[in-house]
């Protein structure tokens, strides 16, 4: 379980890492929308997982230029925490599966055959 120092810095780095995607990284990002929607941050705030959730454009593709610029991620989300706080983790990006998840769940879930109630169960109740 996540103290509540662990909490505050993740929902902190959250919402910078989403102002990052949304403002500086559209050469990166292009017209993809990206959302970041978990961060966990290690006991020693040393290491925050960030989970991305990318729409619009190819999930992996955008990733990958994710990926090989963290350094320049980490960078912009020191200038804007910097005096906030006393350690920048690094940062591990991870995809957020739960939207493809949703989607599958529901696909399989329209494919169930439920046969409508007849009267005679209706008066029962």
């Amino acid at each position: 379980m996540e103290s509540k120092r662990q909490q505050k810095y993740a929902r902190l780095i959250q919402k910078e890492l989403g102002e990052i995607f949304q403002k500086e990284s559209k050469l990166l990002v292009g017209r993809g929308m990206i959302t970041v929607t978990r961060v966990m941050v290690s006991p020693d705030l040393g290491l925050a997982k960030a989970y991305l959730s990318i729409l619009i454009t190819d999930p992996e593709e955008t990733f990958d230029k994710i990926d090989s610029h963290k350094k320049q991620i980490r960078h912009q989300l020191a200038k804007r925490i910097g005096k906030s706080v006393r350690i920048i983790p690094e940062i591990a990006f991870f995809p957020d599966d739960s939207a493809a998840y949703a989607q599958h769940m529901d696909k399989i879930i329209n494919k169930l055959d439920i046969p409508d109630s007849s009267e005679e169960d209706e008066e029962e109740e």
